[in-house]
């Protein structure tokens, strides 16, 4: 019981010096008695707004439908037989931004004995991939995939195209 009192005491003090504080903020200050304080000067108020030298333009904006675009990463390949051929974990750009190729996790069960490799990115067909269980149609065979070489990340990669009309990523010499 004596906790009881306590506890509705020390709610009762808190409200009361949360009461006076409100008050007080609310109060004008007192009018100063100095004869020779300054006056306040307020600047006068720009109707320009004032920008740093080196601001940066605000950035455009586009608006893509949500049917018009999806995410590939992570989406299912299959071959134009229907044959699994795994799912794109990463996509590869050229230094000026260009997508060039994906890459594939490929072959192996549950993760187990699969591999990368790299196909062109025109040799992909996305048709319709309006959910994530849509996948999307590689235009090579489940063979001429299972020859490919490995893809090791920071290091030449082979990239399989279905014409043949890929451009090396940097001038050989």
């Amino acid at each position: 019981m004596r906790t009881a009192g306590w506890l509705a005491l020390g709610v009762v003090i808190v409200c009361g010096m949360t009461l006076a504080v409100s008050r007080a903020a609310e109060e004008a200050p007192a009018p100063s008695t100095e004869a020779n304080a300054p006056p306040t000067v307020q600047p006068p108020a720009s109707s320009v707004p004032v920008t740093p030298k080196n601001a940066a333009p605000p950035p455009s904006v586009t608006i893509i439908g949500a049917s018009d675009a999806h995410g590939v990463l992570g989406r299912d390949v299959l071959s134009a037989a229907n044959e699994d051929m795994g799912r794109i974990v990463d996509i590869i750009v050229d230094r000026s931004g260009h997508v060039r190729a994906a890459v594939i996790d490929f072959g192996g069960f549950l993760g187990v004995g699969s591999r990368k490799i790299v196909v062109d990115w025109n040799a992909l067909r996305f048709g319709k991939i309006t959910n994530k269980k849509d996948s999307i149609t590689l235009e090579l065979t489940k063979a001429q995939v299972a020859a490919a070489p490995e893809y090791k990340e920071d290091t030449p990669m082979v990239v399989l195209g279905a014409s043949g009309s890929l451009q090396p990523l940097q001038a050989v010499q």
